[in-house]
């Protein structure tokens, strides 16, 4: 008969599972309503034991926020294979899994707070839309963008944020209805600067001559005429 004996944990170890501690509480609720004694008791230990690998509620916050923006960014790696809008859709889908999970604390920070408005959390917050960025350019098969096309995927990248913060406050309308959605959001976004930009009308043609009939750019062109007639 053997009796339970509790492993100690290396110092790397322990720093890390402190931060999964921490971004789960910080996924339920605002990182301001969560205290050190409350991610000591989740964590089995004690509240001077925190301190030891982390300052203060701050540093172990922008180490649990380092890990969710890579964990963000990393949903818009998506292969370039089929058409864009089906691309867009699974970057979608992935995004808002992200949001799901961790409503509270993604709802903080890109509202900014006491907790989150130092250089180091605006600067993880920056590079994940710079993540997003890179990558549509990359789907789109730009690496010098002009500057109609820039305004355009950062545009974008910002109202996926707005309706993701929208949809957290009572959820009223469907994700699955918001996804597509915002990919309709940036053909949208795209035909109005292609009208007054002969090299985004160009990019479009590219776009949309590889879109099948039931893909969601097509979609919303029939919707678009079946309303204006």
């Amino acid at each position: 008969m053997t009796t339970g004996v509790r492993r100690r944990m290396g110092v790397e170890e322990r720093r890390q599972q402190l931060i999964g501690v921490a971004l789960e509480l910080f996924s339920r609720r605002s990182p301001d309503d969560v205290s050190i004694d409350e991610i000591a008791s989740a964590a089995g230990i004690s509240r001077p034991l925190v301190y030891h690998y982390f300052p203060g509620k701050l540093s172990l916050y922008e180490a649990a926020l380092q890990r969710a923006s890579d964990d963000l960014a990393a949903r818009f790696v998506e292969p370039h294979d089929g058409p864009l809008g089906a691309r867009l859709l699974r970057v979608m889908r992935r995004y808002f899994d992200f949001v799901d999970e961790h409503g509270p604390g993604f709802s903080a920070l890109m509202r900014g707070g006491p907790a989150v408005g130092s250089s180091t959390t605006n600067a993880l917050v920056d590079s994940v839309r710079q993540a997003a960025y890179v990558q549509i350019l990359s789907h789109l098969g730009v690496t010098d963008p002009p500057a109609r096309l820039e305004l355009v995927v950062r545009s974008w990248i910002s109202l996926a944020e707005s309706t993701a913060l929208i949809w957290l406050d009572g959820r009223r309308i469907p994700r699955e209805e918001l996804e597509p959605q915002l990919v309709n959001d940036f053909a949208a976004l795209a035909a109005v600067s292609a009208a007054y930009d002969e090299e985004m009308a160009t990019l479009l043609r590219g776009i949309v001559k590889d879109e099948p009939a039931d893909g969601p750019f097509a979609l919303l062109a029939g919707r678009l005429i079946a309303l204006a007639s």
